[in-house]
């Protein structure tokens, strides 16, 4: 025989005798069926006629319990469980069930039909005239701003031209003879707008009003390329140099690099702002850690381009990934892992890389292209599919090359500065899809389509 411990049941009435005795313990789990009355429970369980009453309770407790049970709040009967057929009415709910699947099987299979492979569209949503366009293959003068409005030096102007409204704004026009806007850039805010010239000026100008805030003149020769991070300007010259402007301090320069041997023609701040990447005319690629940049010490040399590099894309899901593109006698994509400094993919286009586009609704990059050896290559915008690189297809339309591209606030819509003085629009992006493949199994059981449950 077993003699019953304080700590093996936890019911506090078991131990109110210590000299009870049982000849099986259990545990608090496990009931011990020395301690039920088996007979009375199957006497409950099998006479169904004659009520079983507790002499503990009195007659007032038992109609409370029963008014409680039977009764709600407003004395109107009501019984907790009721088990009963499906009555007829059912049926609707039911089918309305069924339309509400066949209506989510239409949305994520595009009304009805599984998801054909990506392809460029045939023609372009819109053309606009951009005469005076300068074809000059190191400047980098478009950029469509998050407030809607692509911004386009047209040879001494600048214009604004407002995507919702279409409506065109002349935002500045140089009178001298030998300067002229040869690169723009909106700031991530865009209420202002970068501007570099010729004659090495960098100047501030507000969209809004359409008041010069202020001038910069810290380079010697012509700034081809400016970016944006956050407060910090970083312009590219002809000189050879790289600045960085606080455009809020009086003294601006918080930096200046002089690591190229030629001009800077390709610059492109990471999204999380703390890595640079700029292309020269020697063909060199660096990679720039933002903390480290005062001390002139650059991440990566990266030299596997052999002509100049000036178009560069940072990854929008992968952070620490970039896309470069350079010229004619190089030609090639490479894709680049900027946390280990070496090349992940490489494709030769054979012809010259003048823009670079990620695609942020789908793992894919659009690149704009200029001068070949082929005629078949040259002048032609190309989709391809990350990570393998696979061409989805090109538009081999165009008789002058593609000069720059930029893409809408909503990463739908693709503009191609076309050297033969149009801008072309593409909606090339998007709509977003659904990945079905990465439902996780909480989505696929709420789901209509995917759950049997009715």
């Amino acid at each position: 025989m077993w003699e019953l411990q304080s700590d093996w049941y936890s019911p506090t009435r078991l131990n109110s005798n210590p000299i009870t005795q049982y000849d099986f313990p259990g545990d608090r789990f496990i009931p011990n069926r020395s301690l039920m009355d088996l007979d009375q429970a199957r006497s409950l369980l099998s006479n169904r006629t004659t009520p079983n009453r507790n002499s503990n309770f009195n007659e007032v407790y038992r109609k409370s319990i029963e008014d409680k049970l039977t009764l709600d709040s407003e004395g109107n009967p009501f019984r907790m469980l009721v088990f009963r057929g499906s009555p007829k009415s059912n049926r609707k709910s039911i089918r309305c069930v069924d339309l509400m699947r066949q209506d989510e099987a239409k949305e994520l299979d595009g009304n009805g039909k599984h998801h054909e492979p990506r392809r460029l569209p045939k023609g372009e949503a819109r053309i606009l005239d951009a005469p005076n366009i300068r074809n000059d293959f190191y400047m980098s003068t478009m950029d469509w701003g998050k407030n809607n409005v692509i911004a386009i030096a047209l040879g001494k102007d600048l214009f604004l031209w407002n995507a919702e409204n279409r409506e065109v704004h002349k935002l500045l026009q140089v009178d001298d003879l030998n300067d002229f806007p040869s690169s723009v850039a909106w700031s991530q805010d865009a209420k202002t707008v970068a501007v570099g010239f010729r004659r090495s000026k960098l100047q501030l100008w507000d969209a809004e009003t359409s008041k010069l805030v202020r001038s910069l003149e810290n380079h010697k020769d012509r700034i081809a390329s400016i970016t944006w991070n956050g407060h910090t300007l970083t312009s590219g010259s002809r000189d050879k140099s790289i600045i960085n402007h606080d455009v809020r301090a009086g003294s601006n320069v918080t930096c200046r690099l002089r690591t190229h041997t030629e001009e800077v023609c390709g610059l492109k701040w990471s999204g999380e702002g703390n890595v640079l990447a700029s292309g020269g005319n020697e063909n060199l690629l660096y990679i720039w850690d933002s903390s480290k940049m005062n001390s002139q010490r650059f991440l990566f040399r990266l030299k596997d381009h052999r002509a100049a590099v000036k178009a560069l894309a940072w990854c929008p899901y992968q952070s620490e990934v970039l896309a470069s593109g350079a010229g004619t006698k190089d030609g090639c994509i490479k894709i680049w892992n900027t946390k280990k400094g070496t090349c992940i993919k490489s494709i030769a286009t054979e012809a010259q890389v003048c823009g670079l586009e990620w695609n942020r609704h789908h793992k894919e990059i659009m690149s704009g292209h200029g001068y070949s050896a082929s005629e078949l290559i040259k002048n032609q915008l190309c989709l391809w599919r990350y990570p393998s690189m696979e061409k989805v297809g090109s538009l081999n339309r165009y008789t002058s090359r593609v000069l720059h591209l930029s893409q809408s606030p909503d990463g739908l819509t693709v503009v191609s500065a076309v050297a033969d003085g149009s801008l072309r629009f593409l909606e090339v992006f998007g709509p977003p899809s659904i990945d079905k493949s990465r439902i996780s199994p909480l989505d696929g059981l709420l789901s209509l389509k995917i759950s049997p449950i009715r």
